[in-house]
């Protein structure tokens, strides 16, 4: 089982970075790996086929999902499960 630091990024085998200090980490999925993108806004959302995370066109499971609600912006990473699955199987069209 691998972990993933949210502070310094790490990808650790135990549950407490050595690099930070951070603890309890986050169990990390099979497909998740380090970012080598270079992309900084990505308007187009895709989601991890086996966790369901929102993912980062490198496959990457480093992201902050950020939705516009009622004229303000929202880290996802806040809402409840069932918001988030909402979030994730909306229909999304281009209207110009």
């Amino acid at each position: 089982m691998r972990y993933k630091c949210g502070n310094c990024y790490s990808i650790v085998e135990e549950n407490a970075c050595p690099c930070c200090g951070a603890d309890p980490l986050k169990i990390m999925c099979l497909e998740d790996h380090l970012c080598t993108c270079i992309d900084d806004v990505s308007d187009g959302v895709r989601y991890c086929p086996k966790c369901g995370d929102a993912i980062c066109p490198c496959g990457s499971h480093d992201v902050v999902q950020v939705s516009r609600v009622t004229g303000y912006l929202s880290d996802v990473s806040g809402w409840n499960q069932a918001k988030r699955a909402e979030l994730r199987d909306r229909q999304r069209i281009n209207i110009t």
